[in-house]
Order: C-alpha cells, then sequence, then structure tokens
C-alpha cells in the first residue's frame, strides 16, 4: 500500500519505498526519541544533585534567629492554621513573644469568628509551613522547614525534568546543580515566605505534563506500529499524569493566585502537545482528532480537576465559624443542609472578590520594591534582614545580612540563553525551547501589567517561577554546545564534544565560585562590614 493511500499523510519521498518496519522505526525515532543512559543513573544522579543542594539548605536553617522579612505574617498563620484550621489575629508584639519562647500570641475572643483575621492568599503555603510548625515547633527551624524540603524537592524535580527533555542524565544532573546553587532559590528555600511553594508546584505541574505528552506519543507510536487505520488516531486512554498537572497547577493558585496565569497557559501548551503528537505521525485529521479524543480529557484535567482541588485547600474555612467573612445568616441556615452551604458559598466568594480588590489597590511603596524588567538583570533584590554589630568580629564593623538574589553568572547566563532560544526556535521550532520560552514568558510579561497599569508593588522574589525555565534554557543551550554523542550523521565532532564539555563544565565551575562568594549574605553570616559591602554587585542599588 502505498503511503499516499493510507490515513498517514506522507514524510517524505524517501520513506514511499521503505520497508513498513523500517518506516515505523522512523517514525518511533523521530516522535518518541530514545533515553541515553543508565535507569540507575537515571536516578542516583539527580538523587546525589538534590541531597547536595539539601544539605546547603538544611545547614544552620534555624540561622538567623529572628522573624526575617514577611515570616511575620506566614509563620504565625501557618501556627493558627495547624491549631484553628483558619487564621488568626495576633496580639501586639507577637514577633518578640515567639523569640521569647511563647505561644499564647493570639488573641481572646467570645467568639471565634471576632478573632478572624484578613489575609490575602489563599491558605495552602501557609498549611505546608505550619506542617514543620507542627512538627519542630514555633521556632525559626521550624517555620522555615517545609520551604527548605520543597526546594530541595524542586532540584530533584528540575534535574529529573532537564534529563527526560534532553535525553542526558549529566545534563540533567547540571540543571539540578545550577538551582542548587542559585540564590534567590537557596534565599527562599531558607525563609518561611510563600514564593517557593508556588514555584515548586508549577515546577511539578510542568514535569507532569512533559511525562504525560511522552506517555501521549508512546501510545500513538504504538498505534502506528500495530498497523491501525483512522484519519483521527486512536483515543489516547486514562492520562494521569495531565490530571496530576492539573491538581499542581491548582495547588499552585492555592498558594498564591498568581499561579493562574500558569494553568492557563500549561493548558494551551499541553492541547498544542496534543495537535503536534497527531501531526507527528502523519494522521490526515490531527486537529479533528485531538478535539474528539483529547479535548474532552483534557477539560476534565484544566477545570474540574484544578477547580475541586482548590476548593478542597479551602477545608479549614468552610468547616469552622472562625474564618474571615463566614458571616452567613446562622437564623436562617441553621438546620437547613441547602441554605447553609449556599450561603457559605456566598460568603467565600464574596471573601475572593476582598482580596481581589486588595491585590488590585496594593501600590504602596517600599525600599526594596522593583519592576519586572529590572529582575532579569538583578538590579534590584531584596534585604530580608540585615543587623550591624560594631566590634563583633575582631575590633571592626561588622554585619549579618540575608539578600535574597540570584546568583549573577546563572541569571546573567540565562538572558544569552535566553536569546539563543528564541534564535533555535526560529530556526527549527523545536517543542523544548517553545516550551521553556513559553513558560518564562508567562512568569514575566503578566507582571508588566500589573507594574504599568495599575502600579502594583512588586519584589524581585516574585520571578522564582521563571528560575527553573531559566536554568532549563541554559541547559538546552549546554546540550546544543556539547552536540549529541555518536560519530554518525546525526552526531558530534568528538572535538567538538570535548571542547563544549570543557565550556558547560567551566560555566559551572563559575557559578559554584560566585555561589560561594555570595553565601556569606546569603545566610546572615556575620562578616566585617568592608566584606559585606565588596559583595554589592551594584553598589547603589543592592544596598
Amino acid at each position: 500500500m502505498a503511503v499516499t493511500d493510507s490515513p498517514y499523510q506522507a514524510f517524505d519521498d524517501s520513506a514511499v519505498d521503505e520497508k513498513p518496519s523500517t518506516l515505523a522505526r522512523s517514525v518511533r525515532d523521530r516522535v518518541m526519541p530514545p533515553m541515553r543512559g543508565s535507569l540507575l543513573w537515571g536516578w542516583l544522579g539527580p538523587l546525589a544533585v538534590a541531597l547536595f543542594g539539601g544539605i546547603l539548605r538544611f545547614v544552620n536553617l534555624g540561622h538567623p534567629k529572628a522573624v526575617v522579612f514577611d515570616e511575620t505574617y506566614y509563620a504565625k498563620d501557618g501556627y493558627s492554621l495547624i491549631n484553628w484550621l483558619v487564621e488568626r489575629i495576633t496580639i501586639k508584639d507577637a514577633d518578640k513573644a515567639i523569640m521569647a519562647g511563647r505561644t499564647d500570641i493570639f488573641q481572646a475572643c467570645e467568639t471565634a469568628d471576632k478573632c478572624a483575621s484578613y489575609v490575602v492568599h489563599p491558605p495552602l503555603g501557609k498549611w505546608m509551613i505550619g506542617a514543620g510548625e507542627a512538627i519542630f515547633g514555633l521556632n525559626p527551624f521550624g517555620w522555615r522547614f517545609a520551604a527548605a524540603v520543597v526546594g530541595t524537592l524542586s532540584i530533584l524535580i528540575l534535574a529529573r525534568l532537564a534529563r527526560r527533555m534532553t535525553r542526558s542524565t549529566l545534563l540533567g544532573c547540571f540543571a539540578g546543580l545550577l538551582l542548587a546553587l542559585d540564590g534567590l532559590h537557596f534565599v527562599l528555600s531558607r525563609a518561611a515566605l510563600l514564593d517557593i511553594f508556588l514555584m515548586f508546584w508549577i515546577l511539578a505541574a510542568f514535569a507532569c505534563l512533559v511525562v504525560d505528552r511522552d506517555q501521549a506519543r508512546e501510545r500513538l507510536v504504538t498505534w502506528y506500529e500495530n498497523g491501525a487505520l483512522s484519519p483521527y488516531g486512536p483515543g489516547l486512554g486514562p492520562r494521569p499524569w495531565r490530571i496530576a498537572a492539573g491538581a499542581c497547577l491548582a495547588l499552585s493558585m492555592s498558594v498564591k493566585w498568581s499561579g493562574l496565569a500558569f494553568a492557563v497557559a500549561f493548558a494551551i501548551l499541553s492541547i498544542l502537545w496534543d495537535f503536534g503528537a497527531r501531526r507527528a505521525v502523519g494522521l490526515r485529521h490531527p486537529y479533528v482528532g485531538a478535539f474528539r479524543k483529547d479535548l474532552p480529557q483534557a477539560f476534565a484535567a484544566f477545570a474540574i480537576v484544578p477547580f475541586v482541588t482548590y476548593m478542597l485547600t479551602w477545608f479549614g474555612w468552610f468547616a469552622t465559624a472562625g474564618g474571615y467573612g463566614r458571616n452567613w445568616d446562622r437564623a436562617t441556615s441553621a438546620g437547613n443542609p441547602f441554605f447553609f452551604l449556599f450561603d457559605s458559598f456566598r460568603s467565600w466568594v464574596d471573601y475572593q472578590m476582598q482580596v481581589s480588590s486588595f491585590h488590585n489597590q496594593l501600590d504602596s511603596t517600599h525600599p526594596y520594591m522593583s519592576e519586572p524588567w529590572q529582575w532579569p538583570m538583578l538590579l534590584r533584590p531584596v534585604a530580608f534582614f540585615y543587623e550591624g554589630k560594631p566590634g563583633a568580629c575582631g575590633g571592626q564593623d561588622c554585619s549579618q545580612a540575608v539578600l535574597g538574589v540570584g546568583t549573577p553568572v546563572i541569571w546573567f547566563g540565562a538572558l544569552a540563553a535566553l536569546v539563543a532560544l528564541i534564535a533555535w526556535y526560529v530556526a527549527t521550532r523545536d517543542w523544548r525551547a517553545g516550551a521553556v520560552l513559553w513558560s518564562y514568558a508567562v512568569g514575566w510579561l503578566p507582571w508588566f501589567f500589573f507594574a504599568i497599569v495599575e502600579n502594583r508593588t512588586m519584589f524581585l522574589f516574585y520571578a522564582i517561577p521563571m528560575v527553573p525555565f531559566m536554568i532549563l534554557a541554559i541547559t538546552l543551550c549546554a546540550g546544543l554546545l556539547i552536540g549529541p554523542a555518536g560519530q554518525t550523521a546525526t552526531g558530534a565532532a568528538p572535538t567538538r564534544r570535548i571542547v563544549g564539555a570543557a565550556a558547560v563544565g567551566a560555566f559551572a565551575l563559575l557559578v559554584l565560585i560566585n555561589f560561594w562568594w555570595l553565601h556569606p549574605i546569603l545566610t546572615g553570616e556575620l562578616i566585617p562590614y568592608t566584606e559585606w559591602k565588596a559583595r554589592m554587585l551594584f553598589k547603589e542599588r543592592w544596598i
């Protein structure tokens, strides 16, 4: 049977005379490139890199022994959630009471609803912080524990994700190492702020979608190899990884609403991947097939699952009468489940509207606020903690600082890599370059709207969801520099691979040196004031 008589489009002229098995093999190699390296090292390498990053994050995690920056909100909210399921109002000077070892920091009220605290972020991130406090207590180590855990796990996820995208264990470990050594990721992994949890769930969602992409293509190729005939292609069966991605996206929104942009963008990306997969095996009607067989499941994964998951994270608010805005008419709803549920949901919607209004009007100034265009160049970091201590280090003026800033070698290298990825995508339409550019843009460009239209107060650490995609951009460029293995028509010459590997290794070494140089001002180490000032890359903007 000629290729043009089949339900598939012709791939190229040379394919017509190929044997069916050869043609099927070429389709599999093109649609599903094989994974290089052993399965064992595919896990051991990323685990070793994650262990290295975890050691960096957990060593002396309770230092500085202080309430750092916005920990003043989230540490107390997390502790309140694990005790009362909702956030409650604290007493005056609660931070001082906590550092003195007290836990009775919440106001006493006649009724629970009068103690409700007005909070402007969903509860999941604070629940995660509270989980650490439930284990280790209301202290710096306890409220930073969960951040260190998810920071470490994100290194493992990125290493495995990069391995899957590049089909190289070495490049996967390279990506994980860069994330382990990024200063902003490091600082947020050692502080009880919400943004590290937001980044974690976004990264997890993207990783799930890449696994789902591979599995969907594997099923399509298997169907093709079995000789089934249909111009639309098969249904692909259960897709648990796409459902998991939808749940992770909901969990990101349950930390901060900024996860919504990624939820929409990743849904579009996954559907486009379905179109591309069906087109790649040569179906005559790939788009109709995707709409018929993939879109209904995509709707469930990216609409129904996220809605249910997001609502479940508010269980504490719905389960008690002590949450802010729980003001339904008890006299009407008492004994009537329908009115009870309706009024509860109505109150919850009203609360969400109040929070939306708050964010839209958040325009107060702050000494460390920055604009989105400044973020890629690290022009204005955030001082999470600073304390001067005259004479504390050998008679000199001394400083302790925690500066929320990325590792410059990584961030400036990422700028070059992203430009290279644009050229690569325009030239080749490689899905990996497109996915990384798309995800980076989604994490960055929406903030320009808030900066220009609403003049909103913003900080560098809002860029943390962009960091994994910056590192993926560097990793993809590293793969291009080294070239594919082998001395075939598609392989790179040995000399090129040696030179490319040396260049990538030199870059990794520069990152390590840069991180080591910054380490004292990322961890609150006591150093002479002159050494602290020497580490300020842009003197006027970093201080």
